[in-house]
């Protein structure tokens, strides 16, 4: 089965999975001293970045 893009159908399907007893968390960036660190790669990048430019990962709003 496949599921909707990035988008609406997201929310639908994290509270499928939480009405099933699942956890459903929303990745963001970690912080290590004064760098972003990307939880996709573990990737360090300034404070002002928005986008992993190692692998390209992008935090959901």
């Amino acid at each position: 089965m496949a599921s909707a893009p990035n988008g609406a159908g997201d929310d639908v399907f994290d509270q499928f999975l939480t009405d099933r007893g699942h956890a459903v968390e929303r990745l963001d960036w970690e912080e290590e001293y004064n760098k972003k660190q990307c939880p996709e790669c573990s990737g360090l990048h300034d404070l002002s970045a928005s986008t992993c430019t190692v692998c390209g990962w992008e935090p959901t709003r």
